[in-house]
């Protein structure tokens, strides 16, 4: 029997579209993007990875149902470079934005934008940190600079300046679901950008979280009371430290009052201010609220603090440094949690790419400092975590270096969309799918510029394997360091001039001088990043010195 060629088509048609289709299967469609991010959130404070400080068990869903990476690392940690790299793709230098003082350059490209040309839903809700206007958004409502923790202020897209009234945390989950919920368009895939405030500095938890954190006791750090004599000018100088350093009223809250009865100096009237600043925000009942747990504790410090040792501030101010940070992130974990509910009840979890990040790492209490900015272990690293049901299988670990350097492409690449030939990072996708051919890096570039400036960190550079760290700080001194990753994971011993380490140090400044001209970087773009820097604080001091 003859067929005509127009049938004998069409069933070789749809007999090749059946089996590729398979029983009960869709054609594959683009994945959803979620992105969430939150501001010096230390992997250590996240119990998928170290469980001795706090429980996430919200967090540790999106590692628990999918994958953790044990190496993920940031490029620059400082908040505003950080996400620059994030959105470009782009080391700092060659984006432009170094440090927190200079804008970023609005003629660079970033992936949202490329996503919205693509046909993808784009949305940001919560801490840019820089831009009021973040390109390549159908919708958006983001914090002023760094925002503020109680009633805050928002730039929206569509109703300039708002203020909402109650806890940030909760604030940007309430819009992010919204968004999901009532604008979100169900034929279009969507790229989300759902980025906390905490757990920044000064950190101010929940109404409902203070006084159960401010009853805690924490596990010190064993480097609690590092004396740096294992390492360089760098480490000695920095001014992090959680004693000497930090704020009394903002960061301790002890009240002002409380300082000036004690005679605890106020460096221009900074800490009062800052205390102040939050306080302004609250109403009558949140203030009452905040002081039934602080004035007692005020009250209690005011009587002991004449008689303590200077080591026992230094505990005491440990305790009250992570009784307010841990406090904060109590609340990001309950939100994620309200987040994840949500793909679930409405069945977007399998084919939603879910990202947990921060800008970059935390030190707490470690080598008894706080903040970030070093190629040390503890800012450097940032905690990473992937849920992609379609693709990820539940429970990996990986232990590869990645970094924020490589989301941009990872995200292009997950949803089919081009990645533009000047992005500098790599696609996980060989990781997140197993194709372990298919990822060959053995090496990270690391670049600190943001002094001198707050904290004190020195310019340096680096790079890292899964081995070794290799560090150069540059620009007032000439100095080399280099930590052995898995014998002193602690980095407390500068090994640059053992002998038996000459040959690594060997192997890995040919290998750093290889990473800088991949990634386009040099002693000259160096030299002109710092002559810019000088001018502006030039301009700063005058500035001052005028009154303006």
């Amino acid at each position: 029997m003859r067929i005509n060629a127009y049938y004998f088509l069409v069933l070789m048609a749809c007999t090749f579209w059946s089996c590729n289709k398979g029983p009960g299967k869709e054609s594959p469609k683009q994945p959803n993007i979620l992105f969430i991010m939150s501001d010096d959130h230390a992997y250590q404070a996240i119990s998928a990875y170290q469980d001795h400080l706090i429980n996430t068990p919200n967090i540790d869903r999106i590692a628990n149902e999918g994958m953790r990476f044990d190496n993920a690392c940031v490029t620059n940690s400082i908040c505003a470079p950080s996400r620059a790299v994030t959105l470009t793709g782009k080391h700092s230098h060659i984006n432009g934005k170094t440090d927190n003082h200079f804008p970023f350059d609005k003629s660079n490209v970033t992936f949202p934008q490329l996503f919205q040309q693509a046909g993808y839903q784009t949305a940001m809700f919560g801490k840019l940190h820089f831009g009021n206007n973040p390109k390549g958004f159908d919708e958006f409502k983001i914090l002023p600079g760094q925002g503020a923790y109680y009633n805050p202020t928002f730039i929206t897209k569509n109703e300039g300046k708002k203020d909402f009234p109650g806890y940030v945390t909760d604030i940007i989950t309430d819009m992010t679901l919204n968004w999901l919920d009532k604008e979100r368009e169900e034929d279009k895939p969507f790229m989300l950008m759902y980025l906390h405030k905490a757990p920044h500095r000064e950190w101010l938890p929940a109404e409902r979280h203070i006084a159960e954190y401010a009853n805690k006791q924490f596990p010190e750090p064993a480097t609690l009371f590092d004396d740096y004599s294992g390492r360089g000018t760098a480490a000695h100088t920095a001014e992090m430290n959680i004693l000497d350093h930090m704020n009394w009223a903002g960061d301790s809250k002890i009240y002002p009052e409380v300082m000036d009865e004690l005679g605890i100096p106020d460096a221009s009237g900074w800490d009062h201010k800052a205390f102040e600043r939050e306080r302004k925000r609250m109403t009558e009942a949140q203030k009452a609220n905040w002081d039934k747990v602080y004035k007692p504790m005020n009250e209690e410090f005011k009587k002991n603090f004449p008689d303590m040792t200077r080591e026992e501030k230094m505990k005491w101010r440990y305790q009250r440094y992570m009784q307010d940070y841990l406090g904060t992130i109590a609340a990001v974990d309950e939100n994620v949690g309200r987040v994840l509910d949500y793909l679930d009840e409405k069945g977007l979890t399998e084919n939603t790419l879910v990202v947990y990040t921060s800008d970059q790492g935390f030190y707490l209490g470690e080598h008894g400092w706080f903040d970030k900015r070093f190629a040390y272990n503890e800012s450097f690293k940032t905690p990473l975590l992937m849920r992609w049901p379609e693709q990820i299988k539940a429970g990996t670990v990986r232990n590869e270096m990645v970094q924020n350097l490589d989301f941009a492409q990872t995200f292009l690449d997950a949803a089919g969309i081009e990645q533009p030939t000047d992005m500098q990072g790599e696609s996980l996708m060989p990781l997140l799918t197993g194709n372990d051919e298919g990822w060959d890096r053995d090496a990270v570039y690391y670049h600190y510029y943001e002094y001198p400036s707050i904290h004190m960190v020195k310019r340096h550079y680096a790079i890292i394997t899964e081995k070794y760290k290799l560090i150069h700080f540059y620009y007032d001194v000439d100095e080399w360091e280099l930590y052995d990753r898995e014998k002193d994971p602690q980095e407390m011993t500068n090994q640059y001039d053992n002998p038996d380490y000459a040959q690594v140090v060997k192997d890995l400044k040919a290998q750093l001088d290889e990473l800088r001209v991949k990634y386009k970087d040099s002693d000259e773009l160096n030299q002109a990043y710092i002559d810019r820097y000088l001018k502006k604080v030039d301009e700063f001091r005058y500035n001052v010195k005028v009154g303006k």
